[in-house]
């Protein structure tokens, strides 16, 4: 998942996951507000993905509101970001959809910087009846803003013939924290000439799936202030991911396609990471039976650490322009309480919602003989529900690339708390 340039409230407009240029001619326009057949219109990316889940929100939603006009337009990631940022900050709505989609990590920024271009979906859906970790980023002064929708929860995907040749099972991967996947990761590498895991320096998202499995972040709690110094779990996770590298288990890459090659190919033994990840996994077919999922790893030496964390996902916003209601509905009426249709999802898209009642569906139990027969869903579900609520406040990935400078000057000899003291200066500098 590679980072995208955070922006601040500031000075700079925020940032937002959606998408970019129309597919249809006069392009990206949101409700026309007339009665019963009001077109709401869609912002998503990623056609194999969300496109895919909304097409099938669609046809359950159409099932009971055959009038329902639901336009679904498909966007690149980045130009959805200039669009929105345009148009919320010039204080318009003009041109935007009634509905779109918004990284969890970024929702913070739009909802602090423009609450009342955004629909409270309060009334709307049962917040409770999502994963509680959800909530956090999709709510704002005691209102929730968003409707949650996939988890971005995190497994520790493993070679198992790998862990054979070095005398373990995967049973020997469950519970365990960040020192004892280096020292497995030493004997896998020992005895299969196997790096442990492939990392690319640009992206940090390995140090965020460490530091909330004990609910830390890189802000305090108010989402905005920058928590580096002194936050105890960050600086634990710096070292760790030095003694990985020390360890010399790290196969480097640089960008998505050199990632997904490591495993494919079989150069290393694990992939840490977000579920998102499966359907990379699969495509290497060959592979088949030599996979299985462990619960991620978590820092040691925090009792209330767990083996549960988060890598990504995002949700659902409605606009505050006409056609909201109508909008609300719809995604009230399919990803906000349809279990049915999260049976769906899992069996068509691969998608693993946050909405906790659809976990007791028949899909969510199915087995996968990929991963040997694990029901690889059921345990994703169990996990989401154990994932610590943090605040990813406005400006994660904006510290994040201060952090990444500075993990090279660490790995380079620079003392750890020096690193962590320029990098408070740098965030508190620029975030002013």
């Amino acid at each position: 998942m590679k980072k995208l340039l955070a922006l601040f409230m500031a000075s700079m407009l925020l940032l937002a996951a959606c998408s970019s240029g129309s597919n249809e001619p006069n392009g990206n326009t949101g409700s026309t507000g007339t009665d019963g057949g009001a077109q709401v219109t869609v912002w998503a990316w990623d056609p194999n993905f969300n496109i895919k889940a909304l097409n099938i929100a669609k046809e359950a939603y159409a099932a009971e509101n055959p009038d329902a006009n639901i336009n679904i337009v498909e966007n690149a990631h980045d130009d959805i970001i200039q669009k929105l940022n345009t148009g919320l900050g010039a204080g318009t709505t003009s041109g935007l959809p009634n509905i779109v989609l918004i990284e969890d990590y970024r929702a913070q920024g739009f909802l602090q910087a423009y609450p009342d271009m955004f629909y409270d979906l309060t009334e709307h859906i049962n917040a409770s009846e999502f994963a509680e970790y959800k909530i956090g980023p999709t709510s704002f002064d005691g209102k929730n803003y968003g409707l949650p929708f996939d988890s971005g929860v995190a497994g520790l995907f493993v070679r198992t013939d790998y862990l054979e040749q070095a005398g373990y099972t995967i049973e020997d991967l469950q519970g365990i924290d960040w020192k004892q996947y280096i020292e497995i990761g030493k004997k896998v590498k020992e005895a299969t000439g196997k790096d442990m895991i492939s990392l690319d320096p640009n992206d940090l998202g390995i140090i965020r799936v460490m530091i909330q499995t004990v609910g830390s972040w890189y802000m305090e709690e108010d989402g905005v202030t920058p928590n580096l110094v002194g936050n105890e779990p960050l600086k634990e996770a710096f070292q760790l991911y030095k003694e990985m590298m020390e360890a010399n288990i790290v196969k480097p890459n640089s960008d998505w396609s050199q990632y997904v090659a490591t495993f494919n190919s079989g150069d290393v033994a694990s992939v840490p990471t977000g579920n998102w990840i499966n359907a990379s996994i699969k495509a290497e077919a060959s592979q088949s039976g030599n996979w299985a999922v462990a619960p991620i790893p978590k820092l040691p030496d925090h009792p209330d650490a767990v083996n549960a964390s988060n890598l990504g996902g995002s949700s659902w916003y409605v606009l505050n322009i006409p056609g909201k209601e109508q909008a609300a509905d719809f995604l009230a009426k399919t990803f906000g309480s349809n279990v049915d249709f999260y049976q769906q999802l899992i069996t068509e898209v691969g998608a693993i919602g946050t909405y906790i009642p659809a976990a007791d569906g028949e899909a969510y139990k199915a087995t996968d003989e990929f991963y040997g027969g694990q029901s690889t869903i059921t345990d994703f579900a169990a996990w989401t529900e154990q994932i610590p609520r943090v605040n990813y406040g406005m400006h994660t990935y904006a510290i994040e690339d201060i952090l990444v400078v500075e993990m090279q000057n660490f790995l380079n000899g620079k003392d750890l708390d020096k690193v962590l003291e320029d990098a408070q200066n740098q965030a508190v500098a620029q975030i002013r």
